[in-house]
């Protein structure tokens, strides 16, 4: 794995104004749709990778849930643990990469919402491998038979807003479904990073190659969760899995 973090540069400059994103909006509908798709009972541990601001872990808790709130930033963290107090709410915030953390404890449920880590590549950072470490080190954090929520970036999307002028100028990568691009930091300046767009197919064998049962991939994009086909258009999908085994 790399030892370059532009994604965590860029996460630790933007962590003041990270909740003024629109698709932050619907948070408390993101958590009743969680609660109901997972029927949660409360005091259930739930581990959130790639966590931000915590808004979904700080919301969970106020609702009763054990929340553990893993992210690559200090930046982010920090305002997690300013909104979390805040609310009045426990979290236990831990800093570590999604690529290669180990947890003590095990969880029932994990969470990587929201491009929390999964297909957020730093410039050097292998494809191939990046998303399944993110993926085996959940599978580890699991109790056995673990529910998992997933959302990525939709392929199809990003296959159909790319021109063949943007691959020869190297900002789209065809094969691995990748776009580069610069990212402004609110300090000034910018950075170059990648994002990695996901086909509903390739997930499902992500997760099994990694120790998952998938049960239901849907349309995932923040704001428009539900229990619906895919839209082609739109930015994301989500997949629903469990801990079927560990992983390979």
């Amino acid at each position: 794995m790399s030892d370059t973090h532009e994604w965590k540069s860029f996460f630790n400059d933007h962590a003041p104004l990270y909740m003024s994103n629109v698709f932050v909006k619907a948070t408390l509908a993101e958590v009743d749709f969680i609660i109901d798709l997972l029927q949660l009972k409360p005091g259930v541990a739930i581990l959130d990778v790639g966590c931000g601001t915590g808004r979904h872990s700080i919301e969970l808790a106020r609702r009763g849930y054990k929340m553990t709130g893993l992210d690559l930033s200090p930046g982010m963290l920090a305002e997690a643990k300013k909104a979390a107090t805040e609310a009045g709410v426990q979290v236990e915030w831990i800093e570590a990469d999604a690529t290669r953390f180990e947890m003590e404890r095990k969880y029932d449920v994990a969470l990587c919402l929201c491009e929390g880590s999964f297909g957020l590549l730093n410039i050097s950072d292998d494809p191939a491998k990046h998303e399944l470490s993110i993926l085996r080190s959940i599978n580890r954090a699991l109790k056995p038979r673990g529910r998992f929520i997933l959302t990525a970036l939709n392929a199809l999307k990003m296959i159909r807003q790319f021109s063949k002028e943007d691959i020869a100028r190297g900002l789209f990568d065809p094969l691995e479904i990748i776009e580069t691009h610069a990212m402004e930091l609110e300090s000034g300046g910018e950075i170059m990073v990648r994002e990695r767009g996901f086909t509903a197919a390739q997930l499902r064998l992500m997760l099994e190659m990694t120790g998952f049962s998938v049960e239901h991939t849907w349309g995932g994009t923040a704001g428009n969760w539900g229990r619906r086909q895919l839209d082609p258009d739109e930015f994301e999908l989500m997949v629903v899995g469990r801990k079927s085994g560990q992983p390979s």
